[in-house]
């Protein structure tokens, strides 16, 4: 028994010996890679080779050595910036707002000779956000802007390019809603002139010179398309702005002109409106004692063109000057209610010729006008006997004081008043070429002036 518990005790420790030594064996043949990779048991503890890479990247560029909350060449010249921008698209235009809304890559060329790095291949190296705001780049800010963000889906659109000499290529891309002042006297015949500025906001000129990096070709723009403009021009400049507290600085502009669309509102405002004055002219053709049926149309066009009216006063801004689509509408509003106007002269001459007619004896006492209009909507004269007026001589009686020219021009007022009331039908007559002429006149001063 003593035999057999030695026997075991010695394999027991000799079994343990082996299987040490086979772990050292394995852990020394890991470390030199002798070992294949389905071998592999034992894993040592790596750090991150990203982290091991922004560590090497942050050494490189020795962020750690120098203040990036100071501008490059703090306290000599002032540094100049390039600026680069390429417009993605202009996403609205807004008229009762008064502003634009645009899609940008805003690009800054500058050099920093702190982030220089050696470099035997001489390759820039490109990094994201997270390096940006541990070194100093430009504060350009839009000038006149209402709301503006950097896009931030899936990662942050920035983008930061340095070359071993110090040169940088900072880039990002930036939704901005900025103000235009619209002049809208020629509304919707206008042509408007917006303008983007970019400006440094704590660097005034003897710390930060802001210019275009490629002159006029540093404003590129992708194909855009508007629904209610023509893009005109699209160019860049530059200039000075002055604050009285704290200096002048260099300013820089996007400036774009844009012709508006016509033709929508001349679906929806013009051709509307011309319909309207044109079916007020059709009342000429009714008979005159066709009251309801003349009046109907007369309110039906007014009413019509009151809501025209109101729909575009509501789509535009509250403006205190008179707009070129006012003129026209409210000039069109007036022919259409001097048509209604026009009857109401015609019913009243033609009530006063019935008058005189009745007390004169010429309209039998038993006639009804009214009763008769009503079953067949008119008055058929050649019913009853008409013959002319006596002529009227005037006499001095009233004054007798006046003189001959006084009397020739009282007899000629009257005698052509006389005319009128007792031909009241002569009015449409007349209105049925005055009116059409005088708006066609209206038509070409108008579209002359404001085409």
């Amino acid at each position: 028994c003593r035999c057999c518990c030695w026997f075991c005790s010695w394999i027991f420790w000799v079994g343990l010996w082996i299987d040490l030594m086979r772990h050292i064996c394995a852990a020394v043949l890991h470390n030199n890679g002798l070992i294949p990779p389905p071998f592999r048991t034992f894993q040592p503890h790596r750090l991150d080779s990203t982290k091991t890479l922004l560590i090497k990247s942050e050494q490189l560029l020795r962020i750690e050595e120098h203040d990036f909350a100071m501008r490059p060449g703090f306290g000599g010249a002032a540094i100049p910036v390039g600026i680069d921008v390429q417009v993605e698209s202009i996403d609205s235009i807004s008229e009762v707002n008064m502003d634009f809304t645009m899609t940008l890559y805003l690009r800054h060329y500058w050099k920093d000779e702190r982030l220089a790095f050696p470099s035997q291949n001489n390759q820039s190296r490109t990094f994201d956000s997270r390096l940006v705001k541990k070194i100093w780049v430009p504060d350009v800010f839009f000038v006149h802007s209402k709301r503006s963000f950097i896009h931030d889906t899936t990662m942050e659109n920035i983008m930061l390019r340095v070359y071993p000499d110090g040169n940088i290529l900072f880039s990002v891309r930036v939704t901005v809603t900025a103000l235009c002042s619209m002049d809208f006297s020629s509304f919707p015949l206008d042509t408007q002139n917006c303008s983007l500025e970019l400006e440094s906001y704590a660097y005034n000129e003897n710390d930060l010179m802001l210019y275009w990096k490629n002159g006029n070709d540093s404003l590129r723009t992708d194909e855009i398309v508007l629904s209610q403009f023509f893009i005109e021009q699209f160019h860049a400049s530059s200039g000075l702005a002055f604050y009285s507290s704290t200096g002048w600085y260099n300013r820089l502009f996007i400036t774009f002109i844009l012709r508006r669309h016509i033709f929508f509102f001349m679906l929806q405002t013009y051709f509307p409106t011309m319909l309207m004055v044109v079916l007020s002219w059709v009342s000429f053709w009714i008979d005159r004692r066709a009251v309801p049926a003349r009046v109907s149309l007369g309110i039906t066009t007014v009413l019509t063109m009151s809501t025209i009216i109101t729909g575009v006063s509501s789509s535009m801004p509250q403006v205190s000057y008179v707009k070129a689509v006012d003129i026209y509408l409210w000039t069109s509003f007036l022919f259409v209610f001097l048509s209604v106007i026009e009857y109401a002269a015609v019913n009243y001459c033609t009530t006063l010729e019935e008058t005189r007619k009745m007390k004169r004896g010429k309209i039998p006492s038993t006639f009804n006008a009214t009763q008769a209009m009503a079953f067949d909507g008119c008055f058929h004269d050649n019913e009853m006997e008409l013959t002319p007026f006596p002529r009227m001589t005037p006499t001095l009686t009233s004054d007798p004081l006046a003189t001959p020219s006084q009397v020739s021009d009282t007899r000629s007022v009257r005698e052509n008043v006389d005319l009128l009331v007792s031909n009241s039908y002569l009015i449409d007559s007349y209105s049925r070429l005055a009116f059409p002429l005088s708006y066609l006149l209206f038509n070409t001063i108008y579209w002359s002036l404001y085409s």
